[in-house]
């Protein structure tokens, strides 16, 4: 391979960003390490990657999914999460459901109080000059830049309506752009969908860089540490077609990996608890605890109904509904398959004492309660017309841990996700699925709702409803603050310039470094981490 100033390691939603805004100027030669393969190689997986409606297919992949696993978790009676990664171009942005939320304006104001340059004012200009904003540009939307998102505004199921005028008889008002001054209310959710295709960040940020002479891409290979010199990096070893490579850079190292992978190959290298990393013979380069420490991730639950009136179930799940919407997809570029599932959702406070919104609604007009085996069945809802409301939270108070088992850079992490391991988190779901039944409970909604399937109307008491939330939830897939940023190497990973504390030559710029979870989906603010991360290394390159 050629020589290289950067290597990236991780082509997702950051890594495909940093390779786009760090070859711009034609000055750094830059290669891009993949662990997956290509996002348009011919395949059925990639099919469904491009298809909008397609992702449900993914989230059981392995040739595009990592296709992790927790450990045993008390906080949901004992049974393992599944957690998807993209394992593909694109990462993540290519098998996620496309929802473009930034977070609350105090989330970021909370990154900038510590860590300068972070702050509001910050990344709002960030996000206005990454996007180019169907809705429009101002104050906070921005137009023109090289990220196409949908307002989402059409070709919706007209449930969504219902569902929005029931938010408003149960207090929750309308809110036109949950990106703007405001989060809380009941609306439409914005979409990294661009001409009725998946808008992934391979899409829109590294496609157009791979045609730049100083970008090398490399798939199918797996990065298993970085080499180091002392406490400075100087390059990667990976694994591609079964044989160990070396390349080695000029200038840095970067991590984006996302909030598992980036960890792992911290601790492999030799970065880690030195406890831990020396009881599995690894040497110790630089002992800082905090890698695999502080994992946060948002928890979610849906309440599903029988519906009086038709969903989506009825046009997809019998054959010909399927042959319709698939003809309606090729001739019009319309219909289900090209949206998410999730047309609308919501943020809403659980108790009115609270600053701003704790919980958030995603609203779907179909159902799955008869999956099957071992497939998350998107395109396979049940055999009546069903309904889900779901929510998740937004500043969960448990912390969890991602930690390599062995030496063997191919065996995947022990990651405890320790959900609902506080009382904090117990209580503020308990009084949100009871929020999410007084909107099912309102006019608009009330009289076109046959039944409550799950939990059901039996499931009344706290001690019921607790249960059912520890049994029935699950991942919506935000891990992130596992090398988290911050000030004190006593209590983060990273400084407020993505540099691994303590390390030269190496920067974490992913999820993982991530200071707080913000309150909402994660995919935008991963982007941004991209964005602004590649804006520090290029003011220190010069």
């Amino acid at each position: 391979m050629q020589a290289t100033d950067y290597i990236i390691v991780g082509a997702g939603s950051a890594g495909c960003v940093l390779a786009s805004r760090l070859t711009e100027s034609g000055k750094h030669r830059v290669t891009l390490i993949e662990a997956g393969g290509s996002d348009t190689a011919l395949s059925l997986s990639n099919f469904f990657i491009h298809l909008p409606l397609g992702y449900g297919k993914l989230f059981y992949n392995p040739s595009v999914n990592w296709m992790y696993a927790t450990e045993p978790d008390p906080g949901l009676n004992g049974q393992r999460d599944h957690w998807p990664r993209g394992k593909v171009l694109g990462g993540s942005s290519s098998i996620n459901a496309m929802v473009w939320i930034r977070g609350h304006k105090a989330d970021y104001d909370e990154w900038g109080a510590e860590n300068p340059g972070w702050g509001w004012d910050e990344v709002n200009a960030a996000y206005r000059a990454i996007e180019d904003n169907e809705a429009g540009a101002d104050a906070f939307r921005g137009q023109g830049g090289p990220l196409f998102i949908s307002a989402n505004r059409t070709g919706l199921h007209w449930l969504v309506d219902d569902y929005i005028r029931a938010c408003g008889q149960a207090g929750l008002p309308y809110n036109p752009d949950f990106n703007g001054e405001h989060q809380e209310g009941a609306g439409h959710y914005q979409m990294t969908i661009r001409k009725a295709r998946r808008n992934s960040t391979a899409r829109a940020f590294l496609r157009p860089a791979m045609k730049r002479g100083n970008l090398q891409v490399v798939t199918r290979a797996q990065v298993t540490r970085v080499l180091m010199e002392g406490r400075r990096a100087v390059g990667v070893e990976y694994l591609k077609d079964g044989q160990r490579h070396e390349l080695r850079c000029r200038a840095e190292v970067i991590l984006s990996g996302g909030a598992v992978n980036s960890p792992q190959l911290l601790e492999l290298s030799g970065i880690g608890n030195g406890a831990h990393l020396q009881g599995l013979g690894i040497p110790v380069v630089l002992d800082n605890p905090n890698v695999g420490e502080h994992l946060s991730d948002h928890q979610g639950i849906n309440y599903t109904f029988r519906m009086k009136v038709p969903t989506y179930n009825d046009m997809l799940r019998p054959w010909w509904g399927k042959l319709l919407v698939g003809l309606q997809y090729v001739l019009t570029g319309g219909g289900p398959l090209s949206k998410s599932i999730n047309h609308g959702g919501g943020f809403f406070r659980t108790r009115a004492d609270l600053a701003r919104p704790n919980m958030q609604l995603y609203f779907q007009a179909f159902s799955t309660l008869l999956p099957k085996a071992g497939e998350r069945p998107l395109l396979t809802p049940d055999p009546f017309p069903g309904l889900s409301i779901g929510l998740s939270n937004c500043r969960p108070t448990s912390r969890g841990s991602i930690h390599i088992r062995s030496a063997d850079p191919l065996a995947h992490p022990k990651i405890v996700a320790n959900v609902f391991a506080t009382d904090h988190d117990v209580q503020e779901m308990l009084e949100a699925v009871k929020y999410l039944r007084h909107i099912a409970a309102q006019p608009a909604l009330a009289g076109l709702i046959a039944e409550e399937l799950r939990p059901g109307p039996a499931v009344q008491s706290d001690a019921d409803l607790i249960h059912d939330f520890r049994q029935r939830s699950g991942t919506v897939y935000h891990h992130s603050c596992t090398a988290r940023m911050g000030r004190d190497p006593a209590g983060s990973v990273v400084d407020a310039r993505c540099r691994v504390h303590g390390v030269a030559g190496l920067r974490v710029i992913d999820a993982s470094a991530f200071p707080n979870l913000i309150a909402g989906n994660t995919n935008a603010p991963s982007i941004l981490m991209g964005w602004k991360g590649a804006e520090k290394v290029l003011e220190d390159a010069r």
